[in-house]
């Protein structure tokens, strides 16, 4: 008896190291095209680029549905075709995006270091107000301060929470919380995100720096 248990405690072992391997390998790949896509790929070229990212994104996420990972990256990238979209007829995708964000929190609150709180603060922060969209400055700030106690080192939630406050007009503080993305730890695994976010930072700076003058 204790040498099946063994053997079978070694099968599902075996079993979820590959099967955590693919769902890396997959989060990987949806991470790498969406940079490209985002950094790399012409404007004019980047909505119908994401929107065929989604079909890849929710395919994964049919195929494991209880990876929340797969949820914030098909929100990612949802929100980011609203993006290349532009105008009202991108609040769908964004309202998909909400949800998409909205169901990885529910799964998984602290799924990807909080960065399903990160994404969602960002929606509520661009997307316009009532009676147009949903978008709320204050559930935005709330949201984007979740994912800074989750992850208060990381580039992204500096970096957005920098954006919130610069936009807010507190150019002091948006100052603050730059300078805390631009020495966050590199991440090995997303060289062409990091490099990308880093001239956001940058650019950003430069309009922190002329507004505090």
């Amino acid at each position: 008896m204790k040498s099946i248990l063994s053997i079978a405690l070694i099968t599902l072992a075996m079993a979820s190291n590959s099967w955590a391997k693919e769902t890396d390998k997959g989060l990987q790949t949806l991470q790498k095209t969406w940079a490209e896509i985002n950094y790399l790929v012409p404007d004019d070229e980047k909505e119908a680029a994401f929107a065929q990212l989604i079909e890849q994104a929710q395919q994964k996420l049919n195929a494991y549905p209880e990876k929340a990972e797969y949820r914030v990256w098909l929100g990612i990238i949802q929100s980011s075709t609203a993006g290349a979209k532009g105008g009202l007829g991108a609040l769908s995708l964004a309202k998909e995006a909400k949800k998409s964000f909205e169901d990885a929190i529910e799964q998984d609150a602290t799924v990807l270091q909080g960065s399903a709180f990160t994404s969602l603060g960002v929606l509520y922060h661009k997307v316009p107000g009532w009676p147009i969209g949903f978008g709320s400055d204050k559930k935005a700030k709330k949201l984007l301060q979740q994912s800074l106690k989750q992850n208060p080192n990381g580039i992204d939630s500096n970096y957005f929470f920098a954006e919130f406050l610069y936009d807010d007009e507190k150019y002091e503080e948006a100052k603050k919380y730059l300078e805390m993305a631009q020495s966050a730890a590199p991440r090995p695994d997303r060289p062409l995100a990091d490099e990308g976010r880093h001239k956001e930072i940058e650019a950003l700076l430069v309009k922190v720096n002329k507004a505090l003058k």
